[in-house]
């Protein structure tokens, strides 16, 4: 199995500054449904539907993997259920590794694990790197590790294992502070179009679209995906007209749960 930082477009060596649009980025949370579980099977029920993504073309360009845990304080109802749900099922992180294994021989499209930094300290953060590596994930949101805690103590393990790390920034975000993030940056930049917890919306507000506005001035290097509130085809349109791409979490999980994995293919197509 070939690394996936140099075999994919999300490559250290030609990374997503140099991709022209991202567009669409799926999250997927692991053992969420029971529905999910029956009709896939374990273990490899996360690689299935994933492949499905990336075989089928639906538009797709990245997926998000969720690592349960059980405060999540940045996400809504929605993932919050399926986290609570995805640990109750027995779900951790050695499982989740586990299911992890091999998906490289059917999905080319970038894959990053959002988790908070708790399991990822109990795992062990240099083994919790080096098996990312070793599976193929390309890189890392973790929303509660700070940028000057990861800059002195695991930027440099980061890169050995060639893991971009993506930072969040919010409309509260300082100038001064997203100049920074935005240097050390080679992944994208995770832009949380509000302060409020993860969920869709039907729409962004005056005030949402002054902030993508001004961030956009500052003709950042990294490129920037908005999450948060993107959940239709009015809220997906209004992220790609001021970034390089849209994450769909909250909106994408609760489809899963009320209509199954069978409508993966038609909620993505009544986005795109």
């Amino acid at each position: 199995m070939g690394s996936a930082i140099s075999t994919y477009a999300f490559g250290m060596d030609n990374g997503l500054k140099n991709r022209k649009n991202i567009k669409a980025m799926i999250a997927v949370q692991p053992l969420q449904y029971q529905k999910f579980i029956d009709a896939l099977g374990l273990p490899k029920f996360i690689q299935r539907p994933v492949a499905k993504l990336n075989q089928e073309r639906t538009g797709v360009d990245m997926v998000e993997i969720g690592l349960p845990f059980s405060d999540p304080l940045a996400d809504g109802p929605t993932i919050q259920d399926s986290s609570t749900i995805a640990i109750k099922n027995g779900m951790n992180t050695n499982i989740l590794f586990d299911q992890l294994k091999g998906i490289r021989d059917e999905v080319s499209i970038p894959l990053i694990i959002m988790g908070y930094f708790n399991p990822m300290l109990q795992y062990g953060v240099e083994a919790f790197c080096k098996k990312c590596s070793e599976i193929g994930i390309d890189g890392l949101i973790i929303p509660d590790l700070p940028i000057d805690y990861y800059e002195e103590n695991y930027k440099a393990l980061f890169e050995e294992n060639k893991l971009y790390n993506m930072f969040l920034i919010a409309p509260q975000t300082s100038d001064k502070r997203i100049r920074k993030i935005d240097s050390i940056s080679n992944g994208f930049i995770y832009m949380v179009s509000s302060s409020s917890i993860t969920g869709s919306k039907d729409s962004f507000s005056s005030e949402q679209i002054n902030y993508f506005k001004r961030i956009e001035k500052m003709n950042l290097d990294t490129p920037r995906i908005i999450g948060f509130g993107v959940g239709n085809k009015e809220t997906f349109d209004a992220a790609v007209s001021y970034s390089k791409g849209a994450i769909i979490g909250s909106a994408f999980i609760k489809n899963l749960h009320e209509s199954g994995v069978s409508s993966i293919d038609s909620f993505i197509k009544s986005i795109r």
